[in-house]
């Protein structure tokens, strides 16, 4: 059962290809703050960070001092904006992560009594395990260190975002090009950071682990899921609560601002605008940053998991068992390739090659990857082993593994495009919606409720064919695998989502600080081009959080028992069809929410608008930070319902009602999440980017349906306002509603088995 590849060459090139991608994420980070910074402080008004750029060039009419002194007062007061935020955010969440902590170690503990004596091993009977009390702590343990990188991703993606973005804005002033490098460079910090870090922390919490627990690699890996625990519970009030922010802020902005009083977004004269920027950072950024790390640490558990009960396990093949972790850190490497095609091979010259430029991305990264799967598949792995598969075991193959992540990963890409068909403005179904705005919002919302229905048909296909195909092959670690290589290239699937954000930023910016209509031109094909490219990113963190779960699914059905879960047994049915209404609860919750915020938001901006005499005119100032204030406040209070709900209900349906229940409450809230989830985000960016078509008036169609403030153009804006909070609020959340509920029960598993289904033991 050996394998080409040593323990020793492991143990080297896994962390070896962590510090690469640190590296590189170190030197984009470098390359980017070449954009010079004079380090102006002003004792007065305490801006820190002006960003002055050297040679200043007069294309384009004079973008003079002032407008680039502008330029880093409002960079600053986003910065520090989103700064305070997260520090706040982060205070109550270090309050949860203790009190869970407790929890799970409360729980786990007293599987056998709270017993400090060695155990028989589950799995296999003759062997000894270390003690329940010590798989309880060292979950605990995973659980904090899974929290904290989650934190640490988030937080370093929203201080790069808010480094980058008034950057992007100078560099516009040359060229469109130069604006694109930077806003990529940025994003591919935060992309390779998340990705090194990830996989940086798992692996060395693997090693230091093994210290204590020798040979019993199934309590290693069990105590290790904890790592995904902490990851997504983080990544689901971040999400939540960072939504929340910027929805609130977002629908503020737009319906006084664009609606009532005819200025344009980002109008340094509407007191939302400084919220609506932060909100950016701290949910686009931040939020999908702790997401998609949460996906990652996830289907990594999920998979060593099933591994440490299969013959990898058993025979303590080291090189076998980090498959998952070899081919993250091959992606790593795949991702740095195919980054330097944006950055350094391939120039953008016109507008029309941006999106092209980001989706060959996707591309590039998915066809190099597929090669560096093979070489791991058959490096890594021995050529003939077997699986667990739910009390029995299957011989498997390598080059089996080898299709169950190709298919994966070539899915993701599926799912990729698909998206972008359904959310660009080039295609037709945007383009349809668009027209449809000609008689009123009405039109608009019935076409753009459809074209979400619609847009789950193709993904959904993919998403199955990726489920049969890798279980038929190689049981739930196939789909463990399948879910890690759609993930496999997260350092660029994350760099062109990041670049959204940032883009958008830097329009705002440029619209704030008054620079020249030709920059902002500029600015906002980087933003529209980000618009899609971010719809895209969410599609990945849908698909792979319904592969993810399923993963979880099966190695938590595996824990806890069970050789098969009857849906037709009354103790089944009744989970499956509860777990089923979650999605719609949560939607409710997360909905409702950015509504009461932004009903706030928008009475407090049409008081100023008011209230403060020539305000309207531009001759007095707004009062940004009351507005922050509102954001912030209503973000912190509204998220902790929906995370509650998320968190509670894996508990309370496991002790009262049994393994066999909660099973059904996972499987029901997996099939409808995730229809919802990809109806949600899609309705909403087909919104948007049916508002930014008649905006740009690129076409005769667009254009006869616009200019801005036309009929047609309120309509849309009225569109685009109703699927802020499905796109960035409800839907990207429920990816994690599926994903937590099912990891928090594999971690809770051998406390449910031995203690849970309270009421049917009763009656």
């Amino acid at each position: 059962m050996g394998t080409p590849m040593s323990e020793a060459a492991t143990q080297v090139l896994v962390p070896a290809a962590a510090l690469v991608g640190i590296g590189f994420a170190l030197l984009q980070w470098l390359i980017v703050s070449r954009v010079k910074v004079a380090d102006a402080f002003d004792a007065d008004n305490g801006y820190k960070d002006r960003l002055i750029e050297e040679e200043q060039e007069e294309e384009d009419g004079v973008d003079n001092l002032e407008a680039v002194i502008k330029c880093a007062e409002i960079q600053n007061a986003i910065s520090v904006g989103a700064t305070s935020f997260l520090f706040t955010e982060y205070k109550y969440l270090s309050l949860f992560m203790g009190a869970f902590a407790a929890t799970i170690f409360l729980f786990l503990s007293s599987v056998k009594g709270f017993s400090t004596e060695p155990q028989p091993c589950t799995y296999s009977p003759g062997s000894i395990c270390k003690p329940a009390v010590a798989n309880a702590a060292f979950s605990t343990l995973a659980f904090l260190l899974g929290a904290l990188t989650s934190i640490l991703s988030g937080f370093l993606g929203m201080k790069i975002a808010t480094y980058a973005n008034a950057r992007t804005t100078l560099e516009a002033r040359k060229s469109l090009g130069m604006a694109f490098v930077i806003a990529f460079r940025s994003g591919a910090v935060m992309g390779f950071l998340l990705a090194a870090n990830g996989l940086l922390v798992l692996y060395v919490s693997i090693n230091l682990f093994g210290l204590y627990y020798g040979d019993d690699w199934e309590g290693l890996y069990e105590s290790i899921t904890g790592y995904g625990l902490g990851g997504s519970s983080m990544a689901l009030f971040g999400r939540v609560g960072g939504g929340i922010y910027t929805k609130a802020a977002d629908v503020g902005a737009d319906l006084v601002g664009k609606v009532e009083k005819n200025i344009p977004e980002d109008d340094p004269r509407n007191p939302a605008v400084i919220a609506d920027n932060v909100g950016d950072n701290v949910g686009d950024i931040a939020g999908m940053g702790s997401d998609l790390f949460g996906s990652y640490a996830e289907s990594s558990c999920a998979a060593l998991f099933v591994a440490s009960i299969s013959s990898f396990g058993v025979s303590h093949n080291f090189s076998a068992m980090s498959y998952p972790l070899i081919v993250s850190a091959m992606g790593i490497v795949v991702c740095l390739v195919t980054t330097l095609f944006a950055t350094d091979f391939i120039e953008i010259k016109s507008v029309r090659e941006i999106e092209p430029s980001l989706k060959r991305q996707l591309l590039i990264s998915t066809v190099l990857m597929t090669v560096g799967i093979a070489m791991v598949s058959f490096l890594a792995l021995p050529s003939e082993f077997t699986l667990f598969d739910f009390g029995t075991h299957k011989v498997v193959k390598n080059w089996h593994l080898f299709f169950c992540v190709a298919i994966g990963l070539w899915a993701g890409l599926v799912i990729g495009y698909t998206t972008e068909y359904y959310t660009s403005n080039a295609y037709s179904p945007v383009q349809d919606v668009a027209d449809s705005c000609r008689t009123g919002a009405a039109t608009n919302v019935i076409f753009g409720l459809a074209l979400g229905y619609k847009s789950v048909i193709v993904p959904i296909f993919a998403i199955a064919f990726a489920i049969y195909t890798s279980f038929s092959l190689a049981t739930m670690y196939g789909i463990a695998m399948a879910a890690l290589g759609m993930l496999s290239t997260i350092a660029t699937s994350l760099a062109i989502d990041a670049y959204g954000p940032i883009s958008d930023n830097s329009g705002g910016i440029a619209e704030m600080a008054g620079m020249s209509y030709s920059i902002r031109e500029r600015t906002d094909a980087l933003d529209a081009a980000g618009n899609t490219t971010a719809a895209i990113g969410k599609g990945f963190a849908i698909g792979s959080a319904a592969l993810v779960s399923l993963a979880l699914f099966g190695a938590f059905v595996s824990r806890a028992g069970l050789g098969a879960v009857d849906v037709l047994t009354p103790k089944v049915f009744i989970g499956l069809i509860v777990g089923a209404m979650l999605p719609y609860w949560f939607s409710a919750m997360t909905m409702k929410s950015v509504g009461r915020a932004a009903l706030k938001m928008v009475e407090e901006v049409r008081r100023q608008f008011d209230t403060i005499p020539g305000l309207m005119e531009g001759r007095a100032k707004p009062d940004y930070a009351n507005c922050v204030k509102i954001s912030t406040d209503a973000s912190l209070r509204e998220m902790v319902p929906p995370g509650a709900l998320v968190m509670l209900t894996p508990l309370i349906a496991g002790t009262l009602f049994g393994v066999e229940t909660l099973a059904g409450v996972l499987a029901g809230s997996l099939v409808s999440g995730v229809q919802v989830a990809i109806s949600a985000s899609n309705t909403g960016g087909a919104w948007d980017n049916a508002k930014k078509y008649i905006e740009a008036g690129a076409s005769d169609h667009a254009k006869s349906l616009g200019p801005k403030g036309s009929d047609p153009h309120k309509a849309a804006v009225i569109g685009d306002t109703i699927g802020d909070p499905l796109k960035d609020t409800s839907g990207p959340s429920l990816n994690i509603l599926i994903k937590l509920m099912a990891v928090e029960s594999l971690v809770f598993a051998p406390f449910f088995a031995a203690h849970g289904g309270l009421l049917f033991k009763l009656f």
